[in-house]
């Protein structure tokens, strides 16, 4: 079964071309947002209260998301759901999955040169089948089905980012905002929602603050 942050992967690339849909820094904070995401699912950690407190350190069998809950677990203070997004996220972690995703067949890895010159590698697909189970579920959601919570927190990792806007551009923008807000959750799921919704935001802002600051200084 794919993790969240692969799913998220997956949908934010072109199929045929393997291209990004978005930019580097939405991505990546989506990216540092679905391993929260997936973690808070599991039970491994919660986000209330604008914290993100570790329940149980029990690894789950994935290295990223192991790697990750270690890491909360050894932060010596609580953070906040942003901050971790921010520390999270990262052009490596991308690479990272989408090196997995080609190993085990999904997608694979071509290198080619930009105008005949510049190295560039793209991650066209290689099985559709994964991709479009995941859009399935998506669809089903969006087209009015109560989603469980793994499923809405997909969604609302892909619209802090805005990878929505790509990935299914025919989506009522007014449906991904009932999901995204978690009215139809109970208590505990509507805070994970808003919490993973609001930190991706704060990342990709600060990324794109950050990549602003760096073209102008150069």
């Amino acid at each position: 079964m794919t993790t969240i942050a692969e799913e998220v992967l997956l949908l934010a690339y072109s199929e045929d071309e393997g291209r990004q849909l978005v930019g580097s820094s939405e991505l990546d904070a989506a990216l540092g947002g679905a391993l929260l995401a997936e973690l808070a699912v599991n039970g491994r950690i919660d986000l209330a209260d604008k914290k993100v407190t570790v329940l149980d350190p029990t690894p789950l069998g994935d290295e990223e998301l192991d790697t990750t809950l270690a890491r909360i677990a050894a932060e010596p203070k609580e953070r906040k759901p942003d901050w971790w997004v921010y520390k999270l996220h990262s052009a490596k972690l991308r690479k990272r999955l989408l090196t997995r995703l080609a190993e085990q067949g999904v997608l694979r890895e071509e290198q080619r040169k930009i105008l005949g010159i510049f190295p560039s590698t793209r991650y066209p697909e290689s099985d559709p089948r994964v991709e479009e189970e995941i859009r399935e579920r998506v669809r089903s959601v969006l087209s009015g089905a109560v989603p469980d919570e793994r499923v809405a927190v997909l969604v609302a990792v892909l619209h802090a980012a805005k990878v929505d806007r790509k990935a299914f551009p025919d989506a009522n923008r007014e449906r991904i905002k009932e999901i995204t807000e978690g009215d139809w959750a109970g208590k505990a799921v509507a805070k994970t929602i808003a919490a993973i919704n609001s930190a991706v935001m704060t990342a990709v802002i600060a990324g794109s603050v950050a990549a602003s600051s760096s073209a102008s200084s150069g």
